[in-house]
């Protein structure tokens, strides 16, 4: 039976968890320290980056495909009626 006296050898998946969780620490230290405690970023800042991000990419995507309809629209010929004429054969 073991005793609170007794000590096992610190294995190495203990001393990697431990190196990580000293060095997580030291840069959240420092990361306070450098930018102050009220701009420290958090996992919730992050995911509403990722969803503004998502959205713009959204909405960017959106205005494509409209000005392309736009542009299908007005041109419904589109490339193929242009093959073989030269540049300045086209209208401007």
């Amino acid at each position: 039976m073991a005793t609170a006296t007794d000590t096992q050898p610190m294995g190495f998946a203990t001393l990697s968890r431990t190196l990580v969780s000293l060095a997580a620490d030291v840069a959240t230290g420092v990361q306070r320290a450098v930018v102050g405690e009220d701009n420290v970023r958090t996992a919730r800042d992050n995911a509403w980056d990722a969803i503004l991000a998502d959205r713009a990419r959204a909405q960017a995507r959106l205005d494509t495909s409209r000005a392309v309809a736009a542009l299908a629209a007005t041109h419904p010929e589109g490339r193929r009626a242009n093959r073989g004429r030269s540049l300045a054969a086209l209208p401007r």
